[in-house]
């Protein structure tokens, strides 16, 4: 299976420990191995949303908005990967490529929206590390959204093209799908490390918003993001910590007076006896609140700070079943000597879900989700959503 897929599976601590382990469909071809993976998910949702404030930046919808369906797929989009491994002249190379077709029906009647997320090969030896080169999931922030339970799920609805939000800014910020270079260490009794020189985003004024935002990929400014982890195993009980971060200088002809944005991050899980708990932390400055570098800066080119987290507890029943409850928020700052009442202050999320193991692939999955977005002048709009669908891996 896709590794991503594998770390969403296993990270999320959702299904039945078989679920998480299992590779798609395997293929000799000469000097190769071929994994043809995936995922296909379905969720029908309902959403109703009250208050009339302005939010910029906000993702709880308002409006005193009459209720709202959709069907679609949910945080982690459908997924269809085909890879290749093989050993040669003492190197583990592989390649791996993926397309996420949308499960929704877009505008003017099309058959929904298509990313192309993954194209990357890595080559290397346990003895020293591995290379990637390529397209995939960005490092800073990556195990934050990998542990959170709504990756199986909805979470927030709306946002990303031909995926919801989950908890993406109400708790931590989007990893990104990104070009980039990497290293990651050999595993050294459970901790490593990775290194990456990511492609960066430019960023421009925008009047609307009244900030700096990121609008495209490119410009002469890469990022550089790092982490570090420790997984350990114990009698019963295993576990994960880990720290991230990340550093970029904002071009894109801007002018700023603090033009390197960077963030860093703490985070935790724990799994014992059906029982997993994941804490995690985040702050940062220019870095924004929900996509990495969006809105953060004022008109004036002063970086904004911004910091959040979440805590989630799930537990195993005796029917199988995943119960979970996960509760975060991110907070965004006004820059110095700014003045923007319908900035975005707060973003705040309470989650409640079930998943359920249908078979070893299939998980049936229900959620509730309270939505809360506040300006700095203290308005706020709510959202409550539910809803209902499934997710299965091969």
């Amino acid at each position: 299976m896709n590794k991503n897929i594998k770390l969403a599976v296993a990270g999320a601590v959702l299904a039945l420990s078989a679920t998480a382990a299992n590779a798609g469909v395997i293929i000799p071809a000469g000097e190769w191995t071929v994994d043809i993976s995936g995922n296909v998910n379905s969720f029908f949702s309902q959403s109703k949303s009250t208050g009339g404030a302005t939010v910029k930046g906000g993702i709880a919808a308002g409006g005193n908005a009459a209720s709202v369906n959709s069907q679609g797929t949910g945080l982690l989009p459908n997924f269809l990967s085909v890879s290749g491994t093989t050993r040669q002249n003492d190197l583990d190379v592989t390649w791996l490529i993926s397309i996420q077709p949308g499960g929704d029906v877009g505008s003017a009647g099309q058959l929904g929206t298509q990313n192309n997320r993954q194209a990357y090969l890595t080559f290397g030896d346990k003895s020293w590390g591995s290379v990637k080169l390529g397209k995939d999931l960005g490092v800073f922030a990556s195990d934050a959204i990998l542990n959170d339970m709504t990756l199986l799920g909805v979470g927030a609805g709306a946002g990303l093209g031909n995926a919801t939000y989950g908890r993406i800014g109400t708790g931590f910020q989007y990893a990104d799908w990104k070009s980039q270079v990497a290293y990651t260490s050999p595993n050294f009794n459970g901790f490593q490390v990775t290194g990456a020189l990511t492609q960066g985003w430019n960023a421009t004024a925008t009047t609307g918003a009244s900030s700096l935002s990121t609008t495209n990929r490119g410009g002469a400014n890469p990022a550089y993001e790092g982490k570090a982890s420790y997984s350990f195993a114990v009698n019963d009980v295993t576990g994960k910590v880990w720290v991230s971060g990340i550093a970029q200088k904002i071009g894109g002809g801007t002018t700023t007076d603090d033009p390197v944005a960077t963030a860093g991050d703490i985070g935790a899980n724990i799994n014992v006896a059906g029982f997993g708990l994941t804490g995690y932390y985040y702050g940062g400055k220019g870095i924004g609140s929900t996509f990495q570098f969006l809105d953060g800066y004022s008109a004036a080119g002063k970086a904004r700070d911004s910091d959040g987290g979440y805590v989630q507890a799930t537990y195993v029943l005796p029917t199988k079943t995943k119960a979970g409850i996960s509760w975060g928020q991110s907070n965004l700052d006004l820059a110095s000597g700014e003045s923007n009442t319908t900035l975005l202050k707060t973003n705040e999320m309470l989650t409640v879900g079930l998943y359920h193991p249908l078979t070893k692939h299939l998980n049936l999955v229900a959620e509730y989700s309270h939505i809360t977005s506040e300006n700095q002048a203290g308005a706020e709009n709510q959202t409550n959503s539910g809803s209902l669908g499934g997710i299965i891996f091969f």
